[in-house]
């Protein structure tokens, strides 16, 4: 007899009035949501300006939503493309099915367009939004929660899925909680990232690809239990071949990156002549102040400008060098 388990809800949609409110949609939803507020904050704290990181979300989602249906139809066509299969269920991505790894890749296409169109670095956005990722892909998870999907192996265990659906294939039982493990693992992830950023000042993308790497480095195992169905390569799982070649080159990437652009940007997006920076990018400990934050600063408000030279004038002479600009 189970002494506990993990149940699984028994339907996947609730119904307000006429309009269906699907349990998959509605995790994605939140993590966008969450994606976006934080990465606002870490944005305004790196000098850029509220908004942006929406206004280029704009490109990043949509296009992340395409991609990662993408690579999810391609790498398991058989679920739709084979005999007695409706192929018109590949666009029905509120049942399911989305790969992260066409997510991300199809969404920094996105994310460039919008930066481009902006005037400024992905690298340095791709930091700001990294840990947000990480949040968003634990949300996301409990969507197949309410998919019954995903799983692992059987287990007794005390944290054990129980399954109740027998569509698809799927035999009713208890197994691994896969999708709690992932959800779990992208958590710590999300704050691995905030606490990197903020001792050793990542930039330059690096945040990101200490996101990838990290999240490779579970994803490989996590994936590894899981007993649906999946193409195989020498034995193992596709997407375990996957997160180990991108592991590999998020790894390459950061050792690379600072070598070649140690430190972080100064200056994250450009400031419109007439405008003030963000004041969040001298407040948050999480960022260094840029050099426009710099120069505003000696020729803004006089009183402001004097408060400014007396606090710095304790730092090895900032303040006097502050007072030469103003």
């Amino acid at each position: 007899m189970d002494l506990a388990f993990i149940p699984s809800p028994s339907r996947g949609v609730v119904e307000l009035g006429p309009i269906p409110l699907r349990g998959y949609a509605f995790c994605i939803i939140i993590g966008v949501f969450v994606a976006v507020w934080l990465g606002n904050k870490r944005w305004i704290a790196r000098g850029g300006r509220p908004g942006t990181v929406a206004d280029i979300s704009v490109w990043a989602v949509p296009f992340g939503l395409v991609g990662g249906r993408l690579y999810h139809v391609i790498t398991d066509y058989q679920l739709y493309f084979s005999e007695g299969r409706d192929w018109v269920d590949a666009f029905k991505i509120w049942e399911g099915g989305l790969g992260i790894w066409g997510a991300i890749a199809f969404g920094a296409v996105g994310a460039w367009i919008g930066c481009r169109r902006r005037g400024i670095p992905l690298p340095a956005w791709a930091d700001a939004l990294a840990p947000g990722i990480a949040f968003a892909q634990a949300i996301g998870r409990w969507g197949n929660w309410f998919n019954q999907e995903l799983y692992g192996k059987a287990t007794d265990l005390p944290w054990a899925l129980k399954i109740t659906s027998a569509e698809d294939g799927r035999v009713p039982g208890t197994y691994h909680p896969t999708f709690l493990y992932e959800s779990l693992w992208c958590i710590g992830v999300g704050f691995l990232v905030i606490w990197a950023d903020r001792r050793f000042k990542l930039g330059h993308g690096r945040a990101f690809a200490l996101y990838v790497a990290s999240y490779c480095a579970g994803r490989g195992w996590i994936e590894y239990m899981r007993v649906d169905d999946a193409h195989h390569v020498l034995g193992l799982r596709l997407n375990v071949w996957t997160a180990i070649a991108v592991f590999v080159l998020a790894v390459v990437y950061f050792v690379l990156s600072a070598k070649k652009r140690p430190g972080r940007e100064e200056i994250v997006e450009p400031v419109p002549d007439g405008e003030e920076p963000s004041e969040g990018s001298s407040k948050d400990d999480d960022a260094e102040p840029s050099k426009d934050a710099e120069d505003s600063a000696g020729t803004g408000d006089t009183g402001d400008a004097g408060d400014a030279g007396d606090k710095g004038t304790d730092k090895d002479g900032a303040g006097a060098e502050s007072a030469k600009k103003g």
